[in-house]
């Protein structure tokens, strides 16, 4: 969606806004349901404590209180979810559940909605597409046998994020909302909705809502010889509801567009420079860009048959085109092969004319056309049906949920990519060559797949027993044609494969009394292999048990962990340091990951009776994970592997702690985020200062003042004391975490 057709839709909602002025009337946080009350593990934050398995919802109050647009951000308030950055920004998230492993989302089934929306979960899960959470009202974390309902990756578990719902104000009025923020490096946000609901006559009633975001920064790296190094998004969403007075039936269509310009690139630093000027960038980075358009089309329908039934379809389509302009590698000293940009600034001194060539010195030209900038040029394209049938009721003295899932999906990644040779001149990049369209990568790698979910939530008295059955068939199919037949006239391979797997769960959790619930699960976790790897399946079983605890304010969660992967895979991706063929998957054997999950919140004060509140959370996770088998692999996070090494990116120790301040019109809240040091790849002892992944603690502050109900000042700081850490060694050098970044504007609520 261009600027200037986002501007003026933003305009619109606000004079549509303002010229209705009713109340917000917390839509936000009613959640999804009805409408998608059978599709979810659960879609409110009071319902989650009742639950066999560990689930959180950070709901839409939760979300709005530092306004992140940065999903890492977020997702460090839920135990057990493990966070790679890249960025700073949040575009592109590594995130893991629970040892799953973090590698682009990968191994976590990732859904908006209620549907998946990776662009193409089966054939690509690794791809880079991840919906921006500014526009976000509510998210979901799965784990344990929770989030066998969802699949296909159950492994760590699931995310599910919703967008904003058609606001169920009175009939016949409008509800709307308008944030504009500015800040540091040019950042600027701009996100607007409105919507509602009118009578139809005859029993029925129409909604809508339209919605408009626009997000910017100019970037907090700098170029050595200059450049852009920021992002601009647009987003667009419309929802277009129809129901019935007497609730039985509901529809929805929705439609989201998303477009994406932003200068990142894959080349990080030495450590050396790193520790010298964390946000530099090299003059070999000059070129890269990132472009992508998303597209996502959904009908969704409730049909409340009886009191005790109710039927649940969603048909879903999307499309994502992206394009990741990079430098790939620096040409060899004998002008034979090339070298990694990973291999070039992990050893600049065995590197040293590739490095040169890399960061390029004033009035110095490199050797010709010794940069190679790859063309990531990809579409993918996700299809499916889900339908979900949802049966209460009665057998004697056992209470029945039962439901039934069925889901045909098909989607397809298609790889037609190219690469360009570049020299530098006086730190500039100036192109030399241009490759051929398809003359890196040509192939079509596709999915089919059919799903079914059984489970039966039987509750006897205190004891409520969830057994849980999953059925995947997985049908897959790469094609690779020739780098020099770009007309696609005749494949030079078509390789198929199949995958067949049952993936069963049960929880159980026992009413102690009013406080306290104990709770216990197991489940299969199951990731699939790509299509045309040689990679067994991913298998593992996970096992868990806790109590939640409840009384007066204090809500209070302990769950202990254990998954036991049979045979962990690791994909070769650009982003895990290339060094290997891009899609090869390789085995890892039997690897344990343990640990415990902790929650606990209170809400001290009230600000009716006393005049202020004290609202406070904690969210720890203690992690212990390692291999139990030695092996050599060619995948550059695991390397020549000893029995007992630890995990690559999975620290020992993760706390988030939120505290505020709620006054008549004032709102503080301060958050504190420490995360232990980790290591870069596979190993065990101390960590060399080229493998380690700092420690850090991060400060943020967030503060609202009402000016009138409807109508207030924000303004939130995150990295208050400007901490300077490496967050990560992937892909390609040292990278740094976002420094301190301060944005205030306006909040509007009608």
């Amino acid at each position: 969606m261009p600027v200037h057709r986002l501007t003026a839709l933003l305009c619109g909602v606000a004079v549509s806004a303002m010229a209705t002025s009713p109340a917000w009337a917390a839509t936000l946080d009613d959640g999804p349901a009805p409408l998608l009350d059978a599709v979810l593990v659960t879609g409110s934050t009071t319902d989650s404590r009742d639950l066999g398995g560990s689930v959180q919802v950070l709901d839409a109050e939760t979300l709005s209180t530092f306004a992140y647009s940065d999903v890492n951000r977020i997702l460090r308030q839920a135990p057990g979810v493990y966070l790679q950055e890249e960025e700073g920004f949040g575009l592109r998230p590594n995130i893991g559940i629970r040892g799953s492993g973090s590698d682009r989302n990968s191994r976590i089934t990732v859904m908006e909605d209620g549907v998946l929306i990776a662009p193409a979960p089966y054939a690509a899960p690794a791809a880079y597409y991840f919906p921006r959470m500014t526009r976000i009202a509510a998210v979901e974390v799965s784990k344990g046998p929770a989030a066998i309902k969802y699949g296909p990756l159950t492994v760590g578990g699931a995310l599910n994020l919703f967008s904003t719902p058609i606001p169920d104000v009175e009939a016949g009025r409008l509800s709307g909302r308008l944030d504009i923020l500015g800040g540091d490096y040019g950042g600027r946000r701009a996100l607007g909705s409105v919507g509602g609901w009118a009578g139809l006559g005859g029993g029925w009633e129409i909604g809508g809502l339209v919605e408009g975001l626009y997000e910017a920064s100019d970037g907090f790296k700098t170029i050595d010889n200059g450049g852009d190094t920021g992002f601009e998004i647009t987003d667009g969403l419309v929802k277009i509801g129809l129901r019935s007075d007497d609730g039985r039936h509901q529809w929805e269509a929705k439609y989201q567009r998303y477009d994406e310009t932003s200068d990142e690139t894959y080349l990080g630093l030495t450590l050396a420079d790193f520790n010298a000027s964390p946000y530099r960038r090299y003059n070999g980075s000059g070129a890269d860009v990132m472009k992508v358009g998303h597209e996502t089309w959904q009908l969704t329908h409730r049909f409340q048959i009886s009191p005790n039934v109710s039927l649940t379809t969603l048909a879903y389509h999307h499309e994502t085109a992206r394009a990741w302009y990079k430098l790939n590698d620096v040409r060899n000293t004998a002008n034979t092969g090339w070298v990694g940009i990973g291999a070039v600034v992990a050893d600049p001194t065995a590197n040293a004319v590739q490095m040169a060539d890399l960061v390029g010195a004033p009035g110095v030209t490199g050797r010709a056309g010794a940069l190679r900038v790859r063309n990531n040029n990809r579409l993918y394209s996700a299809t499916g049906l889900q339908t979900v049938v949802a049966v209460d009721f009665d057998t004697g003295a056992i209470d029945h949920g039962l439901e039934f899932s069925v889901r045909h999906h098909r989607d397809e990644e298609d790889r037609f990519q190219q690469d360009d040779r570049y020299t530098m001149v006086d730190g500039v990049m100036v192109l030399a060559s241009a490759g051929a369209p398809g003359s890196q990568e040509n192939r079509l790698g596709e999915a089919r797949a059919w799903s079914f979910f059984l489970r039966d939530e039987m509750s006897i008295g205190a004891v409520t027993l969830t057994p849980g059955l999953r059925y995947e068939t997985i049908r897959l199919k790469r094609t690779n044609w020739s780098l020099t037949d770009p007309a696609r006239t005749a494949p030079t391979g078509v390789i198929h494969s199949d995958v067949d797997v049952w993936i069963p769960g049960v929880s159980a959790t026992w009413r102690v009394n009013p406080e306290v619930l104990l709770l216990a699960g197991a489940h299969r976790g199951f990731a699939n292999p790509g299509p045309g790897s040689t990679a067994e399946a991913e298998t593992s079983w996970s096992y868990e048990a806790g109590a939640r605890w409840t009384r007066g304010g204090w809500q209070a969660e302990a769950i202990a962990f254990l998954n036991d992967y049979d045979n962990l895979f690791g994909t070769c991706t650009a982003s895990t340091g290339g060094g290997c063929n891009i899609g090869d998957q390789f085995d890892g054997g039997a690897v344990e990951v343990r640990g415990l999950e902790v929650t606990a919140s209170n809400r001290f004060g009230d600000l009716a009776t006393r005049g202020f509140a004290v609202p406070v959370s904690l969210a720890y996770t203690l992690t212990d994970a390692e291999f139990k088998s030695s092996f050599a692999s060619a995948y550059g996070p695991w390397g020549a592997v000893v029995a007992g090494d630890e995990l690559p990116y999975l620290p020992e120790q993760q706390i988030n702690l939120t505290i505020g301040l709620e006054l008549a019109r004032l709102k503080l809240t301060s958050g504190f985020n420490w995360v232990a040091e980790a290591r870069e790849t596979a190993g065990s002892g101390p960590i060399l200062p080229g493998e380690k992944i700092d420690e850090r603690l991060v400060i943020d502050l967030a503060a609202q003042y009402d000016l009138t109900p409807n109508f207030a000042l924000f303004g939130t700081v995150q990295n208050l004391a400007d901490e300077t850490y490496n967050v990560s060694f992937s892909p390609a050098g040292a990278r740094p975490g976002a420094p301190r970044l301060v944005m205030a504007g306006v909040r509007a609520r009608f």
